[in-house]
Formats: C-alpha cells, sequence, structure tokens
C-alpha cells in the first residue's frame, strides 16, 4: 500500500476513534442508553473492519497489477534497448572490416627493420 493510502486509513481510523470518544461524552444520554450505543457499536465493528479489509485487498491488487504493467514495459523497452546496442554494434563491425586497412606502427617498424637489414 502505497504511503499516502497508509495515511487515509490511519487518519480515518483516529478521526473515527476521537469522534466516537468526544460524541460519547457529550451525548445527551444516560449511561444505560450510552451502553446500548456502545453494544450497538461494537456489533458492528466486524461489518467495519471487512469492509477496511475489501479495501486494502483491493488496493494492494490494483497496485500489484501496476507494479505488473510496469515491470511488463520496462523489459520490453529493456529488450528493445539490448537490440539496438546489438543493430548498432554490428553495424560498426561491418564499417570496420570494410575500411581500408591501415598498417600498424608495428607493421611500419618491421619493415624498416627489414630494409635496414637488406642493406
Amino acid at each position: 500500500m502505497s504511503n499516502g493510502a497508509g495515511r487515509f486509513w490511519g487518519g480515518l481510523f483516529l478521526g473515527s476513534a476521537i469522534g466516537t470518544v468526544v460524541g460519547l461524552l457529550v451525548a445527551p444520554q444516560s449511561g444505560k442508553e450510552t451502553r446500548k450505543l456502545l453494544r450497538k457499536s461494537a456489533q458492528n465493528l466486524p461489518e467495519i473492519v471487512d469492509e477496511i479489509g475489501s479495501n486494502v485487498q483491493y488496493q494492494a491488487d490494483r497496485l500489484t497489477e501496476t507494479a505488473q504493467r510496469t515491470l511488463e514495459e520496462t523489459i520490453e523497452r529493456l529488450q528493445e534497448a539490448i537490440a539496438a546496442g546489438q543493430e548498432a554494434s554490428k553495424k560498426i563491425q561491418q564499417e570496420m572490416n570494410l575500411a581500408p586497412t591501415q598498417p600498424s606502427l608495428r607493421d611500419i617498424s618491421n619493415d624498416f627493420n627489414d630494409d635496414e637489414d637488406r642493406s
């Protein structure tokens, strides 16, 4: 879950808890009515937890799909870059094979030494 979503759910939970406590403290109800309200809220808690769990699962599934799509796109771009690099390498190798060969310094030195030996 992304950091923003975690903050959202944490804030929602904290806000709900604070709202419940403040509501109970300032409610113009008797203790008996307040206990009845608390029991009803406690009975609804599993539904709330299931709903939050479902939402978290949905967000996790979306994140997984997004990550999978991003990974596939990255692999595709990487394969294209590798293919382009291989093609450029082949082209350079062909150009080097077609270029007239330049004598190396070693070849020139050997030729010079051969000429001196003959003299």
